[in-house]
């Protein structure tokens, strides 16, 4: 029996398509979903296909946001021009994602949805403040990604909803913007431990504003909070890396699994913090 596949192109149409079936699973690059059908062959819900779907590809600037339509592929992504000026980070952090198939197939509404502490856009997404634009047939809502992710696979969205757009606020121009994670190969590895990291100086190069984000170091991406804190007043130096690094250490929550054991993961993130050292962007 043939799987039915539907691609609506409109929003209205999908919303008529999921109350009539609920069931539908909703395909934008689907890089993860067509993995996990392959190894269920009895499952015959329908697809929803998204890419004809008008606006949720769109990437532009909007009401003080730089708008990521959910749709848009991450190779698209990381080489728009306003996502390369303005948020580097994310450029530099899809760069690193996959293989080139897999960067001009996926879209950055699927690795948000995946909701893994590995994905490697969730970092810098959390250190960049974005807000998650969802949208079902009563209306649309917005949620900080920090809220919408609630656990490895698991997000807040509704029945009948979708994610239509990640919403990055305005953001201060940081003089470091570092992404790096590490894994267990050299190329197209599933990160053991990623760092974000976002670094503002003032005045006397003293550290102004800072985010950290860490990933697969918890059930959710890690925003370490006391680390940043902590060098904000004071030169980047490495032994104020240190001390910052000794805090990254107590707050992240790593498990043991077939890729690392916790207790290397937590030095890990800690030591991925002293690469800031000197950094000038």
């Amino acid at each position: 029996m043939s799987r039915p596949v539907f691609s609506p192109e409109t929003l209205p149409e999908l919303f008529d398509l999921l109350r009539a079936m609920p069931q539908a699973r909703l395909m934008a690059g689907g890089t993860d979903l067509l993995v996990r059908l392959r190894h269920a062959p009895d499952d015959q819900n329908p697809l929803a296909c998204l890419e004809r779907i008008a606006g949720l590809g769109v990437i532009e600037e909007e009401n003080g946001f730089i708008r990521l339509g959910a749709a848009a592929s991450l190779a698209a992504i990381a080489r728009h021009g306003l996502v390369r000026r303005r948020l580097p980070v994310l450029a530099r952090a899809i760069s690193e994602l996959g293989s080139p198939p897999v960067r001009n197939m996926g879209t950055i509404g699927g690795n948000i949805c995946t909701a893994s502490p590995a994905g490697d856009t969730l970092p810098p997404l959390y250190a960049l403040d974005a807000l998650v634009e969802l949208a079902g047939a009563a209306g649309a809502r917005r949620l900080p990604l920090a809220d919408f992710i609630r656990a490895p696979g698991k997000t807040a969205l509704q029945p009948g909803e979708l994610v239509t757009a990640a919403l990055i606020p305005a953001q201060p121009a940081f003089d470091v913007n570092h992404f790096e994670k590490v894994g267990r190969r050299s190329a197209l590895a599933v990160a053991v431990v990623s760092l974000a990291a976002l670094v503002r100086f003032g005045s006397a190069g003293r550290v102004a504003g800072a985010r950290i984000a860490l990933g697969s170091v918890g059930p959710t991406v890690l925003r370490a909070g006391r680390a940043e804190n902590a060098l904000i007043g004071g030169k980047l130096t490495l032994a104020a890396l240190r001390r910052a690094a000794a805090l990254v250490r107590e707050e992240v929550e790593p498990i043991d699994d077939i890729r690392a054991s916790a207790d290397y993961r937590r030095e890990v993130a800690g030591n991925l913090l002293l690469r800031l050292a000197g950094l000038r962007g």
